[in-house]
């Protein structure tokens, strides 16, 4: 369940310079990463940049977020270490400048026990904030070492994932190292297992309309509940 107060603060985007920095970064993953010759790849890069940009541009009053820890967040001083040698190494660098203000939280009405030691994201631009965007969610995504996050699949919604740190892979079909990009359509169903070694830190963009954004509805598949 979402954290948010939804209270507009003085402080616009501007006045954070790591919440800044952290979106031009990921703005220059998305412009440089391969699409592999897709062109579907291709057009979601296009558009999270587009929709980026203007959020930069707009330089709108930041939302009032409470900083939250999940029992996850212990792996991520792991995560940005092995971050720091790798591809993203500016990314896991400014992250790691704002892990005091993050607000981590699931995204369901309700989690298994395990899961919830196991997982937790945290929005830094969508509806929710706390940088305010309409149609555009970047966020981070965290796992511990050897989790399985259930198959489920977005409406209305289409994802991509940048990895930061870990390795990981998304129904079994490939490992993806750090820098790796991979996008999931409306609908499609995904599920995603982590080495048992180390954990995994993915950046994440959302498009759709606001309230879809604001209540994706998100659950598990039936089988995986």
């Amino acid at each position: 369940m979402r954290c948010d107060r939804n209270i507009t603060t003085n402080q616009r985007l501007s006045d954070k310079a790591d919440l800044l920095y952290l979106l031009r970064d990921v703005d220059e993953v998305y412009r440089r990463s391969s699409a592999g010759g897709s062109k579907m790849i291709r057009s979601h890069q296009h558009q999270v940049r587009k929709r980026l940009s203007r959020v930069i541009e707009a330089d709108e009053p930041l939302i009032d977020r409470t900083p939250e820890d999940k029992p996850v967040t212990i792996h991520l001083p792991r995560a940005l270490e092995i971050g720091n040698r790798g591809p993203l190494t500016q990314i896991a660098q400014t992250i790691g400048r704002i892990t005091s203000v993050l607000t981590w939280a699931y995204g369901y009405d309700k989690i298994s026990s395990r899961l919830a030691k196991r997982y937790a994201f945290a929005e830094i631009a969508g509806p929710s904030g706390p940088v305010r965007a309409q149609t555009l969610i970047i966020g981070l995504v965290l796992f511990a070492p050897g989790t399985v996050y259930p198959q489920h699949a977005h409406q209305e919604i289409e994802e991509s994932y940048i990895s930061v740190a870990g390795a990981w892979s998304e129904n079994d079909a490939a490992v993806y190292a750090p820098g790796s990009l991979i996008l999931n359509r409306s609908g499609d169903q995904h599920r995603i297992t982590v080495g048992d070694r180390e954990p995994c830190l993915l950046v994440y963009a959302w498009l759709g309309e606001k309230e879809r954004l604001l209540k994706p509805n998100m659950t598990f598949s039936r089988s995986f509940r």
